[in-house]
């Protein structure tokens, strides 16, 4: 390829010649660029340039930086781990979490007392600062080594109206369900997903590659006459995991004629 000839900074030419490489297929997902000679001598650029340009598309989320090995294209592939978003009960009326059950603790829970966030305050429809318990868990996935943050969080009234609860605040959550039911609730769900980028513990508890947002899914149990009881957060890399959600039909609900 010629010398590059094109408005703007030249790490940003050298830059966006690379990514057009890497979208045309030239640079296949999964396997390395050429090194930073071989880029210098190609784009006719000094060193620092090359690395600069590297460092840019390493931002984007176009390339992986490995070292002692190189730069190579992030692989575009589907994700290692699926969660189906379904809670079933066996033949023996206990719960269980479809897709969560190859999840390893890598660590002991952190149990805790707290306050609610506007965020979580709002989901468990209680006021900001409220006190409630909280339960975190780093998960791993054996087969693949994917990691994953679990988070429950339990208002104080919740826990004051179910002993087994507030005698055990660190249960699974299958667990917690059982408690709950066992209390006389009926449980529903109701779950919310949305991407966003990792904060710094993060990123480094789920080990993220660079520009790699998180997949952040909430989760509220409720029961009887609709109350919200508690919430679960779990937050995992996007680009390791893919949700599946279980859709079935419903009645509609009967409508009251008017007098």
């Amino acid at each position: 390829m010629s010398e590059i000839q094109r408005p703007g900074a030249l790490y940003q030419q050298v830059a966006a010649a690379i990514r057009e490489a890497i979208l045309s297929g030239e640079y296949e997902p999964g396997g390395p660029l050429p090194s930073e000679a071989q880029l210098m001598d190609r784009y006719k650029v000094s060193r620092p340039t090359v690395r600069n340009a590297v460092s840019a598309l390493r931002a984007e989320g176009l390339i992986d930086v490995r070292h002692g090995k190189g730069s190579f294209v992030r692989a575009d592939g589907r994700p290692v781990v699926s969660l189906p978003s379904y809670v079933g009960r066996t033949t023996g009326g206990q719960f269980v979490l479809h897709g969560a059950t190859t999840w390893e603790q890598a660590e002991q829970p952190s149990t805790y007392r707290t306050h609610a966030t506007k965020a979580a305050a709002h989901l468990l429809e209680i006021q900001a600062e409220e006190a409630i318990f909280g339960c975190d868990r780093l998960l791993t996935d054996p087969a693949t080594g994917t990691r994953a943050m679990h988070r429950t969080l339990i208002p104080f009234a919740t826990a004051e109206a179910v002993p087994d609860l507030a005698a055990a605040p660190d249960a699974e959550p299958a667990a917690v369900y059982a408690m709950l039911t066992k209390a006389g609730h009926k449980l529903w769900w109701s779950e919310t997903v949305r991407a966003r980028m990792p904060l710094p513990d993060e990123r480094t508890a789920l080990r993220l590659p660079d520009a790699t947002p998180v997949l952040h899914l909430s989760r509220v149990t409720c029961g009887t006459d609709d109350q919200a009881l508690i919430l679960e957060e779990l937050r995992i890399g996007a680009d390791r995991a893919e949700l599946t959600h279980r859709i079935t039909a419903e009645k509609e609900p009967t409508r009251r004629r008017q007098a």
